[in-house]
């Protein structure tokens, strides 16, 4: 299998960003042994070695870094002048990431729409809470909340999601029900561990118009949403967490919100993507698609 000179700057790219040529040639969905031959078979051509390669991982020489700089404005030009006449289909591989309830309860019910309008569009979907590392993972978005600083990364807001205080009606029977944050001495939380700090987060209440940190001991510490849940029905202590999460246990008396007049602050939901000048035509359609059939259902949760 030949490749082409843009096929071989994509190859190149992809192997510079991932730092391995199994992720790179698996993202393309070609053996590695052609990955290899074609990177060969390109600084053989340019006359210069582009990749320094040890066992455990690849990277750029001067000369690659140079040439990545160049392959990367070339491949945005080509993508661009192809978007005028494909802005209406998606084709190929769009990996994608964000919290694996919002997966469940949002995209997925979603999603078919989507794949019938694009029908050469793949996805792959990460789910988890965690700092992803765009570039480096080789995933096209994320979809996250929390205020975003990533300065690297195009930021755009779909919304906010309502956040409430709940706990089991067993915990509420040991510890008491609280009235106002002032009550909660001798209470216990569920810590929430951010991914980009390591630190676990406070719970939050907004008291006369002003927004109120509350640190409470905690036994247990999780790392995603869903856990925070499990561990709420098991009556490990106070949870904060987007309400559609908890919707089902709350409707169902398994878990019991307080503090209602107290409300932690709403949660930005946004979607983090590379530059615009770098943003593929399936990229743009899926950002433009959660626009549209997205963000108007978070006003609703």
């Amino acid at each position: 299998m030949s490749m082409d000179r843009l096929d071989s700057m994509r190859l190149f790219v992809r192997v510079i960003e991932r730092q391995s040529f199994s992720e790179a040639a698996a993202d393309l969905a070609i053996p590695r042994s052609t990955a290899s031959t074609a990177i060969r078979a390109l600084e053989n051509r340019l006359g210069v070695a582009l990749l320094t390669r040890t066992t455990r991982h690849v990277s750029a020489t001067l000369d690659g870094e140079a040439y990545y700089r160049r392959c990367v404005d070339i491949l945005a030009e080509v993508e661009d002048a192809e978007t005028v006449f494909h802005t209406r289909e998606a084709q190929g591989l769009l990996r994608i990431d964000a919290n694996a309830s919002f997966v469940r309860r949002l995209l997925a019910p979603q999603l078919p729409k989507l794949m019938e309008q694009h029908p050469d569009l793949k996805l792959h979907i990460g789910a988890g809470d965690r700092y992803v590392d765009l570039v480096r993972e080789g995933v096209d978005c994320v979809i996250r909340g929390g205020e975003i600083d990533d300065s690297d990364m195009i930021v755009r807001r779909l919304g906010v999601l309502r956040e409430i205080t709940c706990a089991s009606p067993a915990y509420l029977a040991k510890h008491g029900i609280p009235e106002t944050p002032d009550d909660l001495e001798g209470h216990q939380m569920i810590g929430f561990v951010s991914s980009r700090t390591a630190d676990v987060m406070p719970l939050e209440f907004t008291q006369a118009g002003k927004l109120r940190e509350i640190r409470l001991p905690a036994r247990v510490t999780v790392s995603n949403a869903d856990t925070i849940q499990a561990m709420a029905l098991q009556g490990y202590g106070l949870a904060q967490s987007p309400y559609y999460g908890f919707r089902d246990h709350i409707e169902s008396g398994t878990l019991v919100e307080i503090l209602a007049d107290y409300p932690p602050a709403p949660l930005p939901i946004s979607v983090l993507y590379p530059s615009a000048r770098n943003l593929s035509p399936r990229v743009r359609i899926f950002v433009d698609w959660l626009i549209s059939e997205i963000a108007p259902q978070l006003e609703t949760l």
